[in-house]
């Protein structure tokens, strides 16, 4: 194996994680590039933060990502460095400088046109359902338009009833935008609820689509994810799964996994690489799935192209992204494909909160077996990591998650809303 430097666009849990899953394989200690200092990055041994106060400006960000690779490059001659980032913004911004980022980085990420196609829900649909990947009906609205003063949003179709789910059909176009009461993904009940949330769009500024999609059942546990890296070769050289148990409900993180079981998902795996293989895919992908609990159909909601925040389920499946990656764009030699091996419980929240969500029996079950066996893993529990500071950070981190879900999300639904 070759040495080299891993340079991480973000702070967050999922930025520490891939930190970590680096720091686990080869030792190496990863610089982050943040605008914050959060709880999950800070007075950790396996991290280097490196200071971007233009973080949240692509031209601020990608300025400062040439002078960081300058002086990492002069400082350590011929050790490569490697980019990465886990949110859709991010990716887009590296993508779109991606001539003047390879000058000091290798960027393993998909190209924009693929970015541009999968990245939109129009066009993911169109090409899930060319290879037999059911997904949810589904009605675009343009807000592109907005600002003139005769526009009006176009009405909803026949064939799409209440309760609806509205989402960015562009989640990059999204990120960024800041207003009251937003939220990452919209529960709509009737059609004042909709009517409402186009104005609040239109008088905040998004001049892009949202996707309205019909609801599919099922409350958290009804979500699936697959995570899939795409080699140099063309070859899907991992595959991972898992079922959610529980999602984040506070508004700006609705729909994050934060806890979930992993396991072997041959059918899923093998409609994820017709997608990825259809549209000439490189890199990672993460998967978002629902099963209709009715049916059991697996409906494919999106893909975002990024290794997605909690890439760390992926270790507990008996794969480390982080492996595969290097072993395709550092050391050119691609490995035979890795899929599930383990099953095992991910969880960032306290098992006594987990407990109160989970009503499944036969989950519970599980959840049980897995503990008793010890299989249970966090990014954050990391003994090398094991500093009277980071348990204090990891203890606030779950009294934080007490209050969140006691506030928004006290009592588990029906629909996960």
């Amino acid at each position: 194996m070759k040495k080299f430097q891993p340079v991480i666009v973000g702070g967050d849990i999922g930025a520490y994680a891939l930190a970590r899953q680096f720091n686990d394989a080869y030792g190496v200690v990863s610089v982050l590039v943040t605008k914050y200092d959060p709880l999950a990055i800070r007075d950790s041994a396996i991290v280097t933060r490196h200071q971007c106060d233009r973080a949240d400006d692509a031209e601020g960000l990608v300025v400062e990502l040439e002078a960081l690779g300058a002086r990492l490059s002069e400082e350590n001659p011929g050790v490569p460095l490697l980019l990465i980032a886990n949110t859709d913004w991010r990716i887009r911004v590296l993508a779109e400088h991606r001539e003047r980022l390879e000058r000091f980085y290798l960027v393993p990420i998909p190209s924009l046109e693929t970015i541009d196609l999968v990245s939109d829900k129009e066009g993911f649909a169109r090409v899930a359902a060319e290879q037999d990947l059911p997904v949810p009906r589904s009605f675009y609205q343009d807000l592109s338009g907005a600002d003139a003063p005769d526009w009006r949003p176009a009405p909803l179709p026949d064939d799409l009833t209440f309760p609806l789910v509205a989402k960015p059909a562009d989640s990059s176009t999204y990120e960024t935008l800041e207003f009251e009461g937003r939220k990452k993904v919209y529960f709509i009940q009737d059609a004042a609820a909709l009517e409402e949330l186009w104005r609040t769009l239109a008088d905040a500024g998004f001049r892009s689509r949202f996707v309205v999609q019909q609801l599919v059942p099922g409350d958290d546990t009804a979500m699936y994810s697959v995570t899939a890296y795409v080699d140099s070769r063309g070859q899907v050289s991992m595959s991972a799964a898992a079922r959610v148990l529980l999602e984040e409900h506070a508004p700006a993180t609705l729909g994050n996994p934060c806890a979930m079981i992993t396991f072997d998902a041959p059918e899923l795996f093998a409609a994820a690489e017709r997608f990825l293989t259809a549209t000439g895919y490189r890199g990672f992908a993460n998967f978002d799935i629902k099963q209709d609990p009715r049916t059991g159909e697996f409906f494919f909601l999106e893909v975002n192209p990024r290794i997605g925040r909690n890439s760390f389920y992926c270790v507990g499946a008996g794969v480390n992204p982080m492996e595969v990656l290097v072993a395709d764009v550092v050391d050119g030699e691609p490995t035979a494909p890795a899929r599930f091996t383990a099953g095992c419980l991910y969880t960032l929240v306290p098992g006594r909160l987990l407990d109160r969500y989970v009503r499944d029996k036969a989950l519970s079950r599980r959840v049980w077996e897995l503990r008793r066996s010890g299989r249970v893993i966090n990014p954050l529990n990391n003994p090398k990591d094991a500093s009277a500071r980071r348990r204090a950070y990891r203890l606030a981190g779950e009294l934080n998650q007490w209050r969140k879900f006691r506030r928004f999300y006290p009592e588990p639904t029906d629909t996960g809303f």
